[in-house]
């Protein structure tokens, strides 16, 4: 049990390296713009760019790499990460920056694909929710701890300074692989297929993660831009407001882990919510400031929830493999991503900052419409694969 406890451990400061290298552009997007010469919808983009190239190769890497032992692979995919980021914090242009984070969104591609039911295979059934919410809390702590140390890093000694940190954070989750992730096989153990496989039920899952990750990046990509611009928020006031977002992000994690080993489907249904409806409230009431730094706390405690909620989801509903299971709703993750990026840019362009709030909102209602069909799309379109 020592040995398991210490590799999901390992593996929960990967997924903190991982969610912290993608999302470090939000906290320093300004300081990445003023010193590349680049506007700041260029410089959001690259999360964009990041989420794109996941979404591509996520299905075709995960299956070539099915065979390759689990612990070899993960090892391999940290020293990547480790090297990107340090691409990252050295590269002189805004095209070798991008280079440099599609390289590590290639390493995060497999990875995500593949943690989930490594982490469930060394565990009993009975507590998969919180297992997973072990390693989607040091996910959770990539934008509660990353974005607003990022932010503050960059404001004090450049933006080149945190893709540093990252850089070291990086290397300490591969050496803390190397050195205590023991051999896991998967395909012997639960977790190799779903409890109660169900494709309908499955393509449900993934739309609801494309459409709510999707409504969450359309408004938090550009968070710096509505907090100062539509907010009033002192620059300076924004690493600590994304500090306590995470950290309601980080106890929504918690929450969402235990509530999916108990009710799976309305641990999904509030998550998606809560998102919902707070980002239709920041939209409403924007100006204020008391009330915004509460609504953004709304939505990191929503979305933390919504992670191993969804997760433990597709682990029950998988209609195949649980690793290919895992790389489709990975690639719905980082649709919802570049497609909620991309249109926040879209709209900042547009009606502006403010707007960024109401369409994620309205994304977020669409997804939960759909998940509360679920039982009936199933119902009325049985296709179901038993084991």
């Amino acid at each position: 049990m020592r040995t398991r406890i210490i590799a999901m451990s390992a593996l929960a400061a990967s997924a903190f390296c991982y969610v912290a290298t993608e999302t470090m552009p939000i906290g320093i997007l300004s300081l990445i713009a003023g010193d590349l010469g680049v506007s700041r919808a260029a410089v959001g983009l690259l999360i964009t760019g990041y989420a794109v190239t996941v979404a591509i190769v996520t299905i075709p890497l995960t299956y070539g790499t099915r065979n390759i032992p689990r612990r070899r692979l993960l090892v391999a995919l940290l020293f990547a990460l480790t090297v990107a980021n340090l691409l990252s914090a050295l590269a002189p242009t805004y095209g070798v920056l991008l280079a440099a984070r599609l390289c590590a969104a290639l390493s995060q591609a497999i990875f995500w694909a593949v943690v989930a039911p490594v982490v469930a295979a060394m565990f009993d059934v009975t507590v998969r929710g919180r297992v997973s919410a072990v390693v989607f809390a040091g996910a959770s702590l990539g934008p509660m701890l990353g974005v607003p140390a990022g932010a503050w890093l960059g404001q004090q000694y450049g933006w080149r300074s945190a893709f540093l940190a990252l850089t070291g954070l990086a290397l300490a989750a591969f050496i803390a692989l190397l050195a205590g992730m023991p051999d896991v096989r998967v395909a012997e153990t639960h977790a190799a297929t779903g409890t109660s496989p169900d494709a309908r039920r499955y393509a449900v899952v993934v739309a609801v993660t494309t459409l709510s990750v999707a409504g969450l990046y359309t408004a938090f990509t550009y968070t710096e831009v509505f907090l100062t611009a539509v907010t009033g928020f002192a620059a300076a006031a924004v690493a600590p407001l994304l500090l306590a977002r995470g950290l309601a992000d980080f106890a929504g994690i918690a929450a969402g882990g235990y509530a999916s080993d108990r009710w799976q489907r309305g641990a999904v249904t509030g998550s998606v919510l809560l998102v919902a409806a707070a980002l239709i409230a920041q939209y409403a009431v924007g100006e204020s400031r008391p009330v915004t730094a509460v609504l953004l706390a709304v939505t990191g405690f929503g979305i933390g929830a919504l992670t191993p909620a969804l997760q433990n989801r597709v682990l029950e509903v998988a209609p195949g493999s649980t690793d290919m299971a895992s790389a489709g709703n990975s690639v719905a993750f980082n649709v919802g991503i570049a497609g909620g990026s991309l249109l926040g840019a879209a709209v900042l362009s547009g009606p502006g900052a403010r707007a960024t709030a109401l369409a994620g909102g309205l994304l977020a209602l669409l997804a939960l419409l759909l998940f509360a069909a679920e039982p009936v799309i199933a119902r009325r379109t049985p296709v179901t694969i038993r084991r």
